[in-house]
C-alpha cells in the first residue's frame, strides 16, 4: 500500500453513484410496492452497501483500513432506472472515494441478485465518483505572487565544518515541492544575537523565515530565547500541531521547543535540527500553514 504515515487527518467526504436499469415497469412496481419474492430490495441492498463500505480494504488490495464515520444510501427512480447515491465521510489521512464507489457497486449487485428472478435483462451501469473533498485539492492556497523563504541552519558544528547539513536541505526541498522559493539559505552559529539579527533582516523581504536547530534543551540551544522577544505574536496552534505530529511518531518529540510566530508580514518558524524532526515538522503543517498569508494580508494579527 501507499505510505500515508506522513499525512495528517482531515475530514474526508465522497459521493458515488451507480445505476440499475430494469427492463420493464413491472419490476419497478415490485420494488416500490415491496412485492419482490426475495424481500425488500431497497433496504436489503442498502444494508449490503453499509457492510461493504466498511470492508473495502478486504476487497481492494491497495485500499487502507480506515474508520468509516458516516454512510448514507439514497435512491432516485426515473423511468426504468434506479439511481443509487452513496455518501461516505471519515476523519482520516486518506480519501474515501473508492469506499463510496465500492458501496454503490455492492448496492447495485445486491439489487441485481434480488431482482433477477423476476427480470432477466437487468443492467448495472455508470458507477462513478461524483465528488470528493478533504485532501490537498480542498485546501489549496493560491497567491498572485511567489512566496519566498529564508532558511537558516543553527549549528555550531555545521558552521565549523565538522558536520554536513541535512535538515536545512530537507526543508528547502519540501518548500520547493510546495511552490515556495528559497531566496536565501545559510548555516549560522547557534548564537542569540546572530539569530535575532538574521530574523529582523530577512523578515523584511521574505514571507517565511525558517530556522532549523537550536530548539533542544542544551544550554547552547538558544533559538527559542532569541526569537521569543522579537516576535510580535506567537501562534501556539502551529507549535502544538508540530509537537503533536512528532509525538505520534517519536516519543522524544515532546522535548522539542518549536517556535512559531509573526514578525511584520512574515511567518517565523524554529524547527528541530534533526533530519527526521525537520521533515516531520514540515509534513505536520505544510502546505496548510501558508493560509496564514491570506490572513496577514491587510489584517490585524489578532485574527490569528
Amino acid at each position: 500500500m501507499v505510505d500515508i504515515t506522513h499525512k495528517i487527518n482531515t475530514l474526508r467526504k465522497a459521493t458515488a453513484t451507480a445505476i440499475v436499469k430494469v427492463s420493464k415497469q413491472e419490476t419497478i412496481d415490485a420494488v416500490v410496492n415491496n412485492l419482490v419474492p426475495k424481500g425488500n430490495v431497497l433496504e436489503m441492498a442498502k444494508t449490503a452497501g453499509l457492510f461493504a463500505v466498511k470492508n473495502t480494504h478486504l476487497s481492494i488490495p491497495d485500499c487502507h483500513p480506515l474508520p468509516i464515520e458516516y454512510t448514507s444510501v439514497e435512491y432516485k427512480i426515473e423511468g426504468l432506472d434506479i439511481q443509487i447515491i452513496f455518501k461516505v465521510k471519515t476523519v482520516y489521512k486518506t480519501g474515501v472515494e473508492v469506499e463510496a464507489m465500492h458501496g454503490a457497486s455492492i448496492v447495485a449487485l445486491t439489487m441485481y441478485d434480488m431482482l433477477k428472478p423476476i427480470d432477466k435483462e437487468i443492467e448495472i451501469s455508470t458507477i462513478k465518483l461524483i465528488n470528493k473533498e478533504g485532501g490537498k485539492s480542498s485546501f489549496k492556497n493560491k497567491f498572485p505572487y511567489a512566496i519566498k523563504a529564508a532558511v537558516f541552519v543553527c549549528s555550531d558544528s555545521i558552521f565549523a565544518g565538522d558536520k554536513e547539513d541535512r535538515s536545512g536541505k530537507i526543508i528547502v526541498e519540501k518548500l520547493d515541492s510546495y511552490g515556495v522559493e528559497t531566496s536565501h539559505y545559510e548555516v549560522i552559529p547557534d548564537e542569540l544575537e546572530i539569530i535575532q539579527e538574521k530574523t529582523k533582516a530577512f523578515a523584511k523581504e521574505n514571507q517565511l523565515v525558517i530556522f532549523t536547530g537550536g530548539t533542544g534543551l542544551s544550554p547552547r540551544d538558544v533559538t527559542p530565547e532569541a526569537l521569543s522577544p522579537i516576535l510580535e505574536s506567537r501562534i501556539p496552534g502551529i507549535e502544538e500541531t508540530i509537537r503533536d505530529y512528532g509525538q505520534q511518531r517519536m516519543p522524544y518529540a515532546m522535548l522539542s521547543r518549536t517556535v512559531a510566530g509573526i514578525l511584520g508580514k512574515s511567518l517565523v518558524l524554529a524547527l528541530p535540527g534533526s533530519t527526521n524532526g525537520a521533515r516531520e515538522s514540515m509534513d505536520a503543517v505544510f502546505p496548510h500553514v501558508m493560509h496564514v498569508f491570506h490572513i496577514l494580508k491587510g489584517k490585524n494579527h489578532d485574527t490569528l
